[in-house]
């Protein structure tokens, strides 16, 4: 069956996360994605390990599946030759070079719009393309210190911390996938397409959602609150017995059930923990309270009881035991694909469910420059004109 995106074709000039990532979820809907290398210059993700498999790194071949890869150098007069006919034949370039790199190419979005006038530019960069930061590079682990999310990450009295997997990249790779299809869209009603401008920086801060807000109608600078929530109490880990626990209480009829369950039924008519509001501004009091009593029995038969009660709550899985979970089978989260360097490989399955045109896993995550020959003779080129770009480095 086709996927929802079968048709469109993406030129991925990206590396490292957050546009690959971003290229990824669209080919896994559907699209034809072409990954362009350097051909001395690979994705740095190829690299980065252990562990590897099959001589790819794991890291690289968590973003890179339903792809076809390409090597060309962009630095030669040849190498933007062959840029500009795939330009040609696209609807999507992705980019993620530093702020002005293209352009001094040759290759900015107002030449490249001239070959083609439907074609959409995605750039991704650290800052944004105008602003005193935008030749700065942009890191994750910086746009996180930068952007807000270290101040709030971590425990009240500990350091600032990042999260633990490259969460800003994430967040700028499936806003970059939206800005997309809303650009495919538009191309729709007016035949033209157009530039988008995403950035690591504003996608973090928009991914600040209520803490932002918070402060911008409070003026109050938010606190670490280690896994405590800012605005609903109990919300936040709790020790038991024998292990850590979540709870998610999220209105007043959950906290008077879950004080019935842990046997304090007269928290719920208490003053101070009544509302939430209440139980916010009261936290210090009441979180020992429910600690105690948590403490008293183990974390399966806690987890049973605010079950059966309808109460959010959850254990704290590891890799090991989330990959064996029942749920994670059911939602197909883990894949096996054939690979021709490591026979096989498993990868995290798309959380995209669509009835009509399901996710397909058509790709393994390509190696470097697999379909260059394949890619270049579909753009008409012989086998000498191939094996001399080859020769001089192009290819």
């Amino acid at each position: 069956m086709a996927g929802a995106l079968e048709g469109i074709t993406i030129l991925d000039l990206s590396r490292v996360l957050a546009g690959p990532f971003c290229t990824m979820m669209l080919g896994d809907l559907g699209a034809e994605v072409i990954k362009v290398e350097g051909p001395r210059s690979p994705d740095e993700t190829r690299t980065w390990g252990p562990p590897f498999t099959g001589g790819e790194s794991a890291y690289y071949l968590c973003a890179n599946r339903n792809k076809r890869a390409l090597t060309l150098d962009l630095k030669s007069e040849q190498g933007r030759d062959v840029l500009k006919q795939l330009v040609m034949r696209s609807d999507v370039l992705v980019q993620n070079f530093k702020s002005g790199t293209l352009e001094k190419w040759g290759l900015g979005f107002d030449v490249l719009h001239k070959e083609n006038p439907q074609l959409i530019m995605a750039s991704i960069t650290g800052f944004g393309q105008n602003g005193p930061y935008k030749e700065v590079p942009g890191y994750d682990f910086i746009i996180q210190a930068m952007a807000g999310l270290m101040s709030i990450t971590g425990e009240p009295e500990g350091a600032p911390m990042k999260t633990g997997v490259a969460i800003a990249d994430i967040l700028t790779g499936l806003h970059t996938a939206v800005a997309i299809l809303a650009a495919l869209h538009d191309r729709d009603r007016t035949g033209l397409g157009q530039s988008l401008d995403i950035s690591l920086f504003d996608s973090q801060i928009a991914a600040l959602v209520n803490v932002a807000s918070n402060f911008l109608i409070s003026g109050n600078v938010p606190k670490r609150l280690g896994n405590q929530h800012p605005n609903i109490v109990p919300y936040q880990v709790f020790p038991t017995q024998d292990r850590d626990i979540v709870v998610a209480v999220g209105n007043d009829r959950q906290f008077a059930r879950f004080a019935e369950i842990i046997g304090m039924p007269q928290l719920a008519s208490d003053e101070r923990f009544a509302a939430n509001a209440d139980r916010v501004r009261n936290r210090g009091e009441l979180i020992p309270l429910i600690t105690s009593q948590l403490c008293s029995r183990p974390a399966a038969e806690w987890l049973s009881a605010l079950d059966r009660a309808d109460i959010p709550n959850g254990p704290i899985n590891t890799l090991d035991t989330l990959f064996a979970d029942p749920q994670v089978m059911a939602r197909e989260m883990v894949v096996d694909m054939a690979h021709p360097t490591a026979e096989h490989i498993r990868l995290v399955g798309s959380p995209f469910k669509l009835s009509r045109t399901p996710v397909e896993m058509r790709r393994h995550p390509p190696l470097h420059g697999e379909h260059t020959d394949s890619i270049m003779r579909e753009l008409g080129y012989t086998e000498l004109q191939i094996d001399e770009m080859k020769r001089n480095q192009i290819i």
